[in-house]
């Protein structure tokens, strides 16, 4: 169970389907969230940098500051479109970089794949059935599926994957989505929709390595504690 923040002009936000003009909670200061996900339990936190999303352009004095607020691994994606921005993202503290537009680009994932290793996460973000690009704004003609296999071949650790109309929808996660990923033989982290504690083991059920939570968290619909409980709870 990895908990999000999400950082739009320097605040924590939710979107309503990634779109920048929609946010839906207001969430205070990142660097408070993060040290309040640690406290409650959290092993990893979830960092989305929503203006580097949508200009290209990361925030690394964002990455640094979440980083040593929390304390905890860190994956963060954002803007991170070649193999530099990547390599600065885990020399301000990242563990983890997520890499979307660029990942569209054969060789962008073969040299990324092997100059970072587990350090490069590809996030197969889909709407419509086909993967989004540029910060969500415009669409491919890859399938997630698709991508994901390229992801293998091209020696990828690990995949994010997003359903993202259903991002901060609590609307439940995209079970569907997810079991076209899974045969790709690559640990998959879930996003999108999760609003119970049921939806995160079910999400584990299904076989993937671990699920993103953003809204629900903020909107109180469960904790961090909780959703840990029910994971490590005999029968669930």
């Amino acid at each position: 169970m990895i908990p999000a923040i999400d950082v739009l002009a320097g605040r924590v936000v939710r979107l309503a389907e990634g779109r920048r003009e929609a946010v839906t909670i207001e969430g205070g200061d990142p660097v408070e969230l993060a040290r309040r996900f640690a406290a409650e339990g959290a092993t990893r936190l979830h960092l989305v940098d929503l203006d580097g999303a949508f200009s290209g352009v990361p925030t690394l004095s964002l990455v640094e500051r979440v980083a040593t607020a929390g304390g905890l691994p860190l994956q963060v994606g954002g803007g991170y479109r070649d193999v530099e921005a990547v390599a600065s993202a885990l020399s301000a503290g990242a563990t983890r970089v997520m890499v979307g537009t660029a990942a569209l680009s054969p060789a962008f994932l073969r040299q990324a794949a092997a100059r970072f290793g587990e350090g490069l996460v590809v996030a197969i973000d889909v709407r419509d059935g086909k993967v989004a690009v540029d910060g969500w704004t415009r669409a491919s003609e890859l399938t997630a599926a698709e991508l994901a296999r390229r992801c293998a071949g091209a020696g990828v650790t690990r995949l994010l994957v997003t359903a993202t109309a259903r991002d901060g929808s609590l609307a439940g996660p995209d079970l569907d989505l997810l079991a076209q990923v899974l045969p790709c033989r690559l640990p998959v982290v879930a996003a999108g929709g999760v609003a119970s504690t049921d939806d995160v083991v079910a999400l584990r059920d299904l076989g993937c390595e671990a699920a993103v939570a953003g809204s629900a968290l903020l909107l109180g619909r469960f904790t961090l504690p909780e959703a840990l409980a029910a994971l490590a709870s005999p029968g669930r």
